[in-house]
């Protein structure tokens, strides 16, 4: 039976995955999902992978948080205030 990381590392060679997605496909919590990208993404460079990361948006602004490393979704934006944002996606790609 594969571990939770296996499962995750599939998920994201399938195609970009948000926290949510990984969660639900995974079966453990959207809280968890965090710490687990964080391993894969060091985890991935003696693979030949990476972890790519597409960042969240504001969808009243297009605010597109340039620069954040986090893997949760920020709580509002910094330019207008709303709290309308994408969730930031993940995905494994060869380097």
């Amino acid at each position: 039976m594969p571990t939770v990381r296996e499962r995750i590392r599939e998920c994201l060679r399938a195609g970009p995955r948000t926290a949510r997605d990984l969660s639900r496909d995974v079966g453990i919590p959207e809280r968890q999902v965090a710490d687990h990208l964080a391993h894969l993404a060091r985890s991935a460079r003696p693979r030949g992978e990476q972890l790519v990361r597409e960042g969240p948006a504001c969808l009243s602004c297009g605010f597109d948080f340039p620069g954040r490393e986090r893997s949760t979704r920020p709580g509002r934006c910094p330019r207008c205030h709303g709290r309308r944002l994408t969730l930031p996606r993940f995905s494994l790609a060869p380097r």
